[in-house]
């Protein structure tokens, strides 16, 4: 499809192109370098209840994914729950597995087809392949990229900052809830007492 110099060929790899620079993708690309790195993409479609990537799987983590159709969700797993909760769920112009691409680490979640998906797939042979080809662009898909796990980290940081305060006005409030339990209970038991 992104090779094709049909009119299809050339609308789909534009669509894609146009995708890649907004803002839940690469927003930091030029038009024209998105329509480069667009062609060392593969098309994909996936159908719903398909999962893409999967938590802590290695032998698949050589790829990301640009979402040019439909709709992914996106879940994490929660060791105390014994079970997963959904992080987020994404849409055309979203990239998944971008991580995954640059490390080749452990995938940090399960991205799963909410609905039927047309996908636009870069791999790391590919990335390789731009490098010696077209260094510069390349440069400026790794920066953006980077850029974008960045911006990620910052936001889980905050999160992780919020989540801490809360925690911290919760223990307060338990903490002046027992004082308070330990209080009656003294007076209850100097009250038996007495008697």
């Amino acid at each position: 499809m992104f090779g094709s110099k049909t009119k299809a060929g050339v609308n789909a790899q534009m669509h894609a192109a146009a995708l890649l620079i907004t803002d839940g993708a690469l927003v930091e690309l030029s038009l024209t370098d998105a329509q480069k790195i667009v062609s060392y993409m593969q098309p994909k479609l996936a159908k719903a209840g398909e999962v893409l990537i999967r938590e802590g799987e290695t032998l698949h983590s050589d790829f990301m994914a640009l979402l040019m159709e439909g709709e992914v969700t996106v879940e994490s797993s929660v060791p105390a729950a014994h079970g997963s909760m959904v992080v987020s769920v994404l849409g055309s112009g979203s990239l998944i597995g971008e991580m995954g691409v640059i490390d080749g680490g452990p995938r940090s979640a399960t991205c799963t087809a909410a609905t039927d998906l047309a996908l636009a797939v870069l791999t790391r042979d590919a990335i390789s392949r731009l490098i010696e080809d077209a260094p510069a662009v390349a440069a400026r898909l790794l920066l953006a990229m980077a850029k974008r796990m960045s911006d990620h980290l910052r936001e889980t940081n905050r999160k992780l900052t919020k989540f801490a305060q809360v925690t911290k006005a919760i223990q307060q409030e338990l903490d002046a809830a027992h004082s308070v339990n330990r209080r009656l209970l003294d007076q209850m038991s100097k009250a038996s007492t007495s008697r």
